[in-house]
């Protein structure tokens, strides 16, 4: 198996676990109060399968460019909205569906279009440079995101925050794999302090976006400015390029446009809205026996 496909099979699998933990992140957020998050065994079922996901992406990363491994990151709402069908009971509706077709579209055409990644690292200045904007970008996110009163709205913005924090993880992750490879093992320090704060920033953000917002468009956000950073910063500053010259570039830009096109649509829909589970409860009311929150509806009995 060539490197390529190692990282393409690792993406996937990553995708698969973050989907999972998104889907208790959001159980968490709309069962519960938002305190002693510590004591709830599904909550750190949700950690669980992120650091899964993380360890499978870092392996990936070591494989394979920013440019691919980031872009299948959005894979995590395509398996999302199965998964969530399967144990919440929520049937992802015409407008779901749509959308998970445009982007594994989209993705598949990047996937075409990539070539092999360069061998490239970061100096000290580069590195610093890029910690302090996105620490400077998180926090005016913050403060933005405090004077939202709209729930949906803010947890999107706190969303954006956790993509980006979490694509810089991943740029981070890049430059120390790509270190580890060539035998410096120490040189990467300040690169694995930078991955733990943006890993953990990234993980609290999303969990407070999910609070008053849902599943799918947190999730939809954080899946396409993720990609999107790390991307950027890939292809400026680690030389990462697409097949066919200007040509591939343009075609792998369309298909990333379908992709963020077909996340789109997977925000269209509330959760809980969809589906005879949802139906049963009548007219917009959630059936008896379940818990609700805000505008969620949810009846997870296999997460409980």
């Amino acid at each position: 198996m060539s490197s390529l496909a190692l990282s393409v099979l690792l993406s996937l699998v990553s995708a698969v676990a973050y989907a999972a933990g998104a889907i208790l992140q959001e159980h968490v957020a709309a069962t519960g109060d938002g305190r002693a998050l510590a004591r709830e065994r599904v909550w750190w079922g949700a950690v669980t399968l992120n650091a899964t996901g993380a360890v499978l992406h870092v392996v990936a990363l070591a494989y394979g460019p920013l440019s691919l491994v980031q872009p299948l990151g959005a894979l995590t709402i395509v398996f999302a909205l199965p998964m969530a069908a399967v144990f919440v009971r929520r049937r992802p509706g015409a407008a779901a569906r749509r959308g998970a077709v445009l982007a594994t579209v989209g993705l598949a055409g990047l996937l075409a279009l990539t070539g092999d990644g360069g061998a490239h690292t970061l100096d000290g200045p580069d590195r610093l440079g890029l910690a302090v904007v996105t620490l400077g970008a998180l926090a005016a996110l913050l403060l933005v995101s405090g004077a939202v009163p709209r729930p949906v709205t803010r947890g999107v913005v706190l969303a954006v925050g956790a993509g980006i924090a979490f694509g810089m993880a991943s740029v981070f992750t890049k430059e120390v794999a790509v270190r580890w490879g060539s035998g410096a093992m120490t040189a990467g320090v300040p690169s694995l302090v930078a991955i733990a704060v943006f890993a953990g920033a990234g993980l609290l953000l999303s969990q407070t976006a999910y609070r008053g917002a849902g599943l799918t468009a947190p999730l939809a956000t954080v899946t396409v400015v993720n990609p999107v950073t790390a991307a950027l910063v890939g292809i400026t500053m680690f030389d990462e390029r697409f097949l066919h010259g200007t040509t591939g570039t343009v075609l792998a830009s369309a298909c990333g446009a379908i992709t963020a096109g077909g996340i789109a649509l997977l925000t269209v829909e509330r959760p809980g809205t969809e589906g005879p589970a949802a139906a049963r409860g009548g007219r917009g009311r959630p059936a008896r026996g379940r818990r609700t929150r805000g505008r969620q509806t949810l009846a997870p009995p296999a997460l409980r």
